[in-house]
Order: C-alpha cells, then sequence, then structure tokens
C-alpha cells in the first residue's frame, strides 16, 4: 500500500498540488479555464464567419439565400451578440 500513496502523492506534487486536498480546487480551476477559452474561441469563430459574410460577392450571397442587407446587419454584430 506505501508504493501505491507515494505514486499518488508524488502525481500531486508533479500537479502542484499537496497532499491536503487541493487537488480538487485546481481541478476546477482547470475546468473553468478551459470552458472560459473554449466559450472565447466560439465567439472569435463566430465573429470570424460574420465578417466572411462582408466579404462575400452578390452572387455568393445570392448562393446561400441572404441579401446583401442581411449580410451587411449579420456583419456588424458584436461577437459576443
Amino acid at each position: 500500500m506505501a508504493a501505491i500513496d507515494t505514486i499518488r502523492y508524488t502525481r500531486a506534487e508533479l500537479l502542484g498540488v499537496g497532499p491536503s486536498g487541493r487537488q480538487g480546487y485546481v481541478r476546477r480551476l482547470v475546468r473553468t479555464v478551459r470552458s472560459l477559452a473554449s466559450r472565447i474561441d466560439s465567439q472569435l469563430d463566430r465573429r470570424r464567419s460574420r465578417l466572411a459574410l462582408l466579404e462575400m460577392t452578390d452572387d455568393q450571397l445570392k448562393d446561400i439565400g441572404i441579401s446583401r442587407c442581411e449580410a451587411h446587419r449579420e456583419g456588424l454584430r458584436r461577437f459576443w451578440d
């Protein structure tokens, strides 16, 4: 059993966490940061696609069924909107 406990504590120390129970806190923090990064990434993707609408020609917009006015309105929206 002592070898298993040693391995567990060594792994925790590598994560910057001691055997004092902070491991749960670190996991929650990592999960929160990843979630925030994922949200920002999706918002930036949405912004890029809206900017791409502004660069499309009238024929391209017609192919996807959007008028120039609709594309302009969508392209000017804020990225968090």
